[in-house]
């Protein structure tokens, strides 16, 4: 294909380019349908001419190493160029024509459903498969090419062959991918939109060559890119200008590729880790932003190489593997990357298809039986953060399997059961903070939260939140349930499950506390369960301590570590609850992380039912900390775990100071903010 071509098509369409132009110009304009200019099939859009440093945006021929030449293609990558333009609307017109064998130009017509539901339609060579329009998707299954060469795709969504309840991917039933590339060389998949899928996003496999995924956008998955599943040292593969928003791991994962280039992507979102070198993989990742994320660049085996330059981190905990030179991408083709600093505006402006806006309702709802908006909560979130708007989720009842991280642009969303019973909906994981990831490292108390709340202005309301993590056959670790790190933060009638460190309340640096205000709530656990440097206040709620079987020690309330500013934890009108033995349990102890002496702990408990399981002193030290040199207070308290009169292990407020350890004097602070009212 070439700009000649791209000329010609121009002409024949007539003045205001079709998305056809921007696709495939085929050879022969003549062989343009009738209906291709006609009312209804192709939207008139002007086309995009829009143009950066590394060349136009909807480039006219294929880049990376997509467009390398061969023998058979001198000219790179360029699809059914050379042959007829068809249109397919419905899936079996789509396989018939895919599975010629001839040069073809597919124009996608609107929506399509893939029948039976996960299944791909199989491609043969010299083919461009595009959509046509702005509307045009694949919906319940993608495209398989096996053993093929000279493939195009573009312009195209592949949404929602997501199984319900398989968020990890691992069902039998479950392996739909997007797009599925085995053995084959010079594809090229470009502006393409690929979301809530069963398997894997894109998955480049079996020793393909000379393939560029280009301007594409990649959300709300677990397992987005997967490139190898062989020992051989062949593949060859650019990503550039690709967008990754709210995708857990494999962005890309990339196992013995003999040349993998990667510049002027955009990752923000990646809950369990970013991009992957595996096997004796060589990469070069370069000019790209890793926002909000853990582990961005990992170099997983000794052969393992990923050379790292001109790269920006921002909100990213742990790895940034950098392990020096390995190939320069010019030797192989031209290319000119955009400015770091320049990344996101552009690739937030034009990845994905043609004048596609994402439309995220004000409510939106997830169901695991198909009847909602969403599948899974993870995914709802995730459209949520790209909303300009508050969204509200409605949960429909259900075990949601699945790590949910609410991202710092999902401001002002509120997540709700729909029943307003919180044991209906129970969002559900089991990793915990000491357990070895499988690349080296431990999930920390950053990866292994169930629910992470990373945005202002949350709320959580009448659902569950569980931490699975079987402590009998794993042995005692930390296993968070929920993390609140950012400010204002409302959790009503929540329940929080767990052991060890089922919540934490994490501030939004070791200088400025978060705010959280629970109300109307269960939280359960054994060790310092509630925990962290923000400032909280619960109400209202109950405190239950699990029996460990000891008769000596069952364990810790809380572990407050206030940071300079903040209020520490106040509990108020609750109960303390337990079935272990009486005198067994501590309500707090100070935390002190890594020894910081900064941080001054603080708990009140105060006016709420103590059950006999609180012992005297009601208040433990912790790694050489003491708690009487901390500000830990009682008032007011009833029940058989309760001390009327003085004790010094039970130190008492006085009337006058129990005054000012009121909610509004913890949370609404120089804005006011008072959830309650």
């Amino acid at each position: 294909m070439n700009r000649r071509r791209l000329t010609r098509v121009a002409v024949v369409a007539s003045a205001p380019l079709l998305a056809l132009t921007l696709i495939a110009a085929p050879a022969h304009a003549d062989d343009l349908p009738a209906t291709l200019d006609g009312a209804g099939l192709l939207e008139r859009i002007e086309a995009p001419t829009t143009t950066t440093a590394d060349g136009p945006v909807w480039s006219p021929v294929a880049t990376g190493f997509a467009s390398t030449p061969t023998a058979d293609l001198p000219e790179g990558t360029t699809g059914g160029a050379e042959g007829r333009v068809v249109v397919a609307d419905d899936a079996a017109e789509l396989a018939e024509y895919a599975a010629l064998e001839e040069p073809l130009t597919i124009l996608v017509k609107g929506s399509v459903d893939v029948e039976p539901f996960g299944s791909q339609i199989t491609v043969a060579s010299d083919k461009t498969i595009a959509g046509a329009g702005r509307d045009a998707e694949l919906v319940g299954g993608g495209l398989f090419l096996d053993r093929v060469s000279n493939v195009i795709v573009r312009n195209l969504t592949f949404r929602d062959s997501y199984v319900a309840g398989d968020w990890d991917g691992k069902g039998s039933d479950n392996d739909n991918d997007g797009i599925r590339v085995d053995t084959s060389s010079h594809v090229w998949i470009d502006h393409n939109e690929f979301t809530r899928l069963g398997d894997g996003l894109v998955d480049v496999r079996k020793d393909s060559t000379a393939v560029t995924l280009s301007w594409n956008s990649f959300h709300d998955h677990n397992k987005t890119v997967g490139v190898g599943w062989t020992k051989n040292v062949v593949t060859t593969i650019t990503m550039h200008h690709n967008a990754f928003s709210n995708t857990y791991q494999r962005n890309a994962s990339i196992d013995n590729v003999a040349a993998g280039h990667l510049y002027n992507n955009w990752f923000e979102g990646q809950a369990h880790y970013g991009t992957m070198s595996r096997g004796a993989a060589q990469l070069v990742i370069e000019s790209s932003v890793y926002e909000n994320g853990e582990d961005a660049i990992v170099a997983k085996d000794p052969e393992s190489k990923v050379e790292s330059r001109n790269n920006q981190f921002t909100s990213i905990r742990g790895r940034k593997d950098n392990t020096g030179p390995t190939f320069d991408p010019r030797s192989y083709y031209s290319y000119a990357p955009d400015a770091t600093a320049d990344v996101v505006s552009i690739v937030d402006a034009h990845s994905g298809p043609l004048g596609k806006d994402e439309t995220v309702g004000k409510q939106v709802t997830v169901a695991l039986d198909g009847s909602g908006d969403f599948a899974s909560v993870s995914a709802a979130v995730g459209a949520a953060s790209r909303a300009k708007h508050p969204v509200e989720i409605v949960v429909s009842p259900g075990v949601y399997r699945e790590v949910v991280r609410i991202w710092p642009d999902a401001d002002d969303l509120t997540i709700r059961s729909s029943t307003g019973i919180a044991e209906d909906v129970v969002i559900s994981y089991d990793l915990a903070a000491g357990q070895a990831k499988f690349y080296g490292g431990t999930w920390g108390h950053t990866g292994s939260p169930v629910l992470s709340v990373l945005a202002d202005d949350v709320t959580l309301r009448d659902i569950t939140i569980e931490n699975a993590y079987d402590e009998a056959v794993n042995g005692g670790s930390q296993a968070l349930a929920l993390r609140a790190a950012a400010d204002r933060t409302v959790l009503d009638g929540v329940r929080l499950l767990g052991n060890q460190d089922t919540f934490l309340v994490d501030p939004i640096s070791k200088t400025q506390p978060s705010r959280v205000w629970m109300t109307d709530s269960y939280v359960a656990g054994d060790v310092d369960f509630i925990y962290g440097g923000g400032t909280l206040v619960v109400e209202d709620s109950e405190i239950r301590s699990l029996d460990r079987a000891s008769t000596t020690n069952n364990g810790y309330v809380a572990a407050p570590a206030t940071v300079p500013g903040g209020k520490g934890f106040l509990f108020v009108d609750s109960e303390f609850t337990s079935d272990a033995a009486a005198g067994t349990v501590s309500l707090g102890r100070p935390w002190h992380p890594s020894s910081n002496p900064a941080v001054d702990p603080a708990m009140v408990v105060r006016d709420s039912e103590l059950g006999a399981h609180i012992r005297t002193p009601a208040w433990s030290d912790m790694s050489g900390w003491s708690w009487q040199e901390d500000f830990f207070r009682e008032y007011d308290n009833t029940g058989p775990g309760a001390v009327v009169g003085e004790d010094p292990g039970r130190p008492q407020l006085t009337d006058e100071e129990a005054a000012a350890f009121t909610r509004e004097a913890y949370l609404s602070g120089e804005d006011g903010w008072a959830p309650w009212s």
